[in-house]
């Protein structure tokens, strides 16, 4: 099932997750673990997160510097395939413009499609740390709108080649927003500006980047809304659970926290996970009061603080829309 369709035929709130493949060298255990413990609680879908490859450098004994290009944690595509066709939860695939050309994009859509996947998330992706040369004849995606407007030709049987009576390959497509503003934006009205594109070029939901106070949620969806987007955008929230992601998450995902969680947790440091788990649950239980479907959860394979933020919201109640 879609994940639109899951929106819109819900009747008790959806709590979604994201979780990312395990480092190169890992098991699928891992994946699998993780996905057990979450499977109780009926999530419609998982999100599972897409990295490029990577330049990385190693010193030798003599000296000498090696570089190696791979991808430090790959598999998406196959640990969509577990999720969906083992534990039978819809997968969301992310796809990312930068690192990838649009011939990789399109066979990657046609495995997807080979699994019974049908859920893709649109993304531009952060850019890999060396000069990846795209191959003659072969060509990229500037933005996720571009993204968006490629998986929507395959959607009409449109393909790169031309090819004569082609089946087409039906998805649904999420694309991010971000209600504190994406970096890289001079100001929030302008990054909408260009999340308007992606919903123009066909994305059908908004999934946000976290954040920690939910006025800059209910912000964003009013100016969404003011300017005719219109598809449903669900909240996306991170627990946190030690003291040196004060600094991280910030760093990396360009969000702010409320100063009364920074000063509860600088003064208990000693109970950041307590804290944490607290923190997430009065933003869940107000986003659902305020009629909101459902919730998205960053879990990156930490499953065990999302379970008992769930819990404690009372997983399964009706009557949260």
């Amino acid at each position: 099932m879609k994940v639109i369709e899951h929106i819109d035929k819900a009747t008790n709130p959806l709590f979604s997750f994201e979780i990312v493949p395990p480092p190169r060298g890992s098991s699928i255990q891992d994946i699998v673990d993780v996905v057990d413990m979450l499977a109780p609680y009926n999530p419609p879908w998982i999100d599972v997160t897409s990295h490029p490859s990577g330049a990385f450098y190693n010193e030798q004994e003599d000296g000498s510097v090696t570089r190696r290009i791979y991808k430090k944690r790959p598999g998406t595509i196959g640990i969509c395939g577990v999720i969906q066709n083992r534990f039978k939860i819809d997968t969301v695939t992310h796809l990312l413009c930068r690192g990838f050309s649009k011939e990789e994009t399109e066979d990657a859509l046609i495995e997807l499609n080979f699994l019974g996947i049908h859920n893709v998330f649109a993304l531009k992706g952060d850019g890999p740390n060396y000069n990846k040369k795209i191959s003659a004849g072969r060509t990229t995606n500037q933005y996720a709108s571009d993204l968006v407007s490629q998986i929507e030709d395959l959607k009409q049987g449109r393909f790169l080649d031309n090819i004569n009576a082609c089946s087409p390959l039906d998805f649904s497509v999420g694309v991010a927003g971000y209600p504190e503003k994406h970096f890289e934006a001079p100001n929030l009205n302008n990054d909408i500006v260009h999340l308007k594109n992606k919903i123009k070029a066909g994305a059908d939901y908004i999934t946000t980047q976290m954040f920690y106070e939910n006025q800059h949620f209910f912000n964003f969806v009013e100016k969404c809304r003011a300017v005719d987007i219109t598809v449903p955008i669900i909240p996306g929230l991170k627990i946190i659970r030690t003291v040196k992601q004060l600094q991280s998450v910030p760093r990396h995902f360009y969000v702010n926290f409320p100063d009364d969680f920074v000063n509860e947790v600088l003064e208990n440091p000693e109970h950041v996970v307590e804290l944490g788990i607290a923190h997430a649950v009065k933003q869940t239980q107000e986003l659902l009061d305020a009629g909101l479907p459902g919730v998205h959860f960053y879990v990156m394979n930490d499953a065990k603080s999302v379970a008992k933020v769930i819990e404690k919201v009372g997983w399964g109640r009706v009557g949260a829309f």
